[in-house]
């Protein structure tokens, strides 16, 4: 369940840097109650998808749960290799913080309910959340843990919220790049091996050569890094949101 809690925890610092966006500026109750009902919406979708999952013929759902994760792992792993390369900006917590704000505060000023705010922290936990409502979904029903998968994402969720409780800011030194890279080899490790077991292939070792799948995808990333790593400095790159 490491994908999980490393994606969960990925999406949830990005959806952090929103949320206290939106609280500082224009006030925490509208906040808060758009945080709530994303986070509603979000359980809503794995009590809905995860037991319709569980009735999929099991050939078909690890073709469907490898796709998924394959397509997934192949999207992380593509911006954390160009930031890693230098030609995708580093995803700046601060400068994001910065950005919203700045929307905000352009804004229409709030009346009696803040429906500018509400969205924006709806939106901000909500869609990042999406991302990680599938990982649970696809790798919870797979190896059918589901609970434990739900379990573990909230395990991250709470951590980054108590985290961002206790520092009373946007967490911009959290190594995201690197996060994202992680959990883009073990979705693609994942959506490799269940789509060769929907396809009947026999892996040698069964689950333990998830490892070679791990330490073949880590070497080609570090490969493409550095090859596609420009030679000369380049100008600088616009911060990416």
């Amino acid at each position: 369940m490491g994908a999980v809690f490393l994606a969960c925890a990925v999406e949830m610092v990005e959806a952090l840097t929103i949320v206290f966006a939106v609280g500082h500026t224009r006030g925490w109750r509208s906040a808060f109650e758009g945080v709530a009902v994303a986070l509603v919406a979000l359980t809503a979708l794995v009590a809905v998808f995860g037991p319709a999952l569980i009735h999929v013929p099991l050939t078909w759902l690890r073709l469907i749960v490898g796709g998924v994760l394959l397509i997934f792992g192949m999207q992380w792993l593509r911006k954390a290799i160009l930031r890693s390369s230098g030609l995708k900006a580093m995803h700046d917590e601060d400068a994001i913080y910065k950005e919203t704000v700045a929307e905000l505060e352009n804004a229409a000023p709030a009346t009696n309910r803040d429906r500018i705010a509400f969205v924006m922290a709806f939106k901000g936990v909500f869609l990042e959340g999406l991302e990680v409502v599938i990982t649970v979904l696809t790798l919870g029903t797979s190896a059918h843990r589901l609970g434990l998968a739900a379990i573990t994402a909230g395990v991250a969720l709470v951590l980054v919220a108590i985290i961002g409780a206790i520092v009373a800011k946007q967490l911009s030194s959290v190594p995201e790049n690197a996060m994202k890279m992680g959990v883009g080899i073990l979705l693609v490790t994942y959506g490799t091996f269940w789509v060769g077991e929907g396809l009947k292939v026999r892996w040698p070792g069964n689950d333990t050569f998830l490892l070679a799948f791990v330490g073949i995808y880590a070497v080609v990333c570090w490969v493409l890094v550095s090859v596609i790593k420009p030679k000369s400095p380049s100008s600088p790159v616009k911060v990416d949101a």
